[in-house]
C-alpha cells in the first residue's frame, strides 16, 4: 500500500467527505431509503472543519482515503464520524485515524472517546481497544439499538 498522510480537513471539502462516509457506509448493503435516512448524520461540517476537528486520510498521490471527525465534550469526548473509503478499507487507514483522533481528543483535554457506532463497524473498534459499555438508542430510527463504546485516552 502507498503511504498514508493525516492532514487537517480543508474549507470547502465538506460535501466531498460526507460523499465519502455514505459511499463507506453503504458497503454493508444497507438499501436506499436507510441511507437517505442516515445521510444528514453522516456529515462533516464546515464547523468541524474550521475547528480542526476533522482529519483527512489521504495517499501520496491525493486520493482520500478516509476521513474522521471528533467532538470534544467534558472528558468525554466522541468519535462522531469514521469512515473509510470502500477502496481503501481493510489496509490500516481507520487505525491511523482511531489513533489520530486519541490523539486530538487528548490534547483537548478529554479522557475518554465515547463511540456510537454502526454494529458491523464494532468488531474494529473492538479490535483497537474499545470496549462496548451499552446499547443506546439510535438517534434515526426508532426501535433500532446500537453498540456505545468507550476508550480511555
Amino acid at each position: 500500500m502507498t503511504q498514508v498522510l493525516l492532514r487537517p480537513a480543508r474549507p470547502g471539502e465538506e460535501d466531498q467527505l460526507s460523499e465519502l462516509c455514505l459511499k463507506s457506509k453503504a458497503v454493508w448493503g444497507y438499501d436506499d431509503a436507510f441511507m437517505a435516512d442516515v445521510a444528514p448524520h453522516l456529515r462533516v461540517t464546515p464547523d468541524a472543519i474550521r475547528e480542526g476537528r476533522a482529519t483527512v486520510a489521504e495517499s501520496e498521490e491525493g486520493e482520500i482515503l478516509g476521513v474522521c471527525q471528533i467532538e470534544p465534550g467534558s472528558h468525554h469526548g466522541s468519535l462522531d464520524l469514521l469512515f473509510i473509503s470502500p477502496t481503501a478499507i481493510g489496509q490500516g487507514v481507520g487505525q491511523l485515524l482511531f489513533e489520530h483522533a486519541k490523539d486530538l481528543l487528548r490534547a483537548r483535554g478529554e479522557t475518554v472517546m465515547t463511540i456510537l457506532c454502526d454494529p458491523y463497524a464494532e468488531p474494529a473498534y473492538l479490535h483497537m481497544g474499545a470496549k462496548r459499555v451499552a446499547m443506546r438508542p439510535s438517534d434515526v430510527f426508532k426501535g433500532r439499538e446500537l453498540p456505545w463504546l468507550e476508550v480511555t485516552l
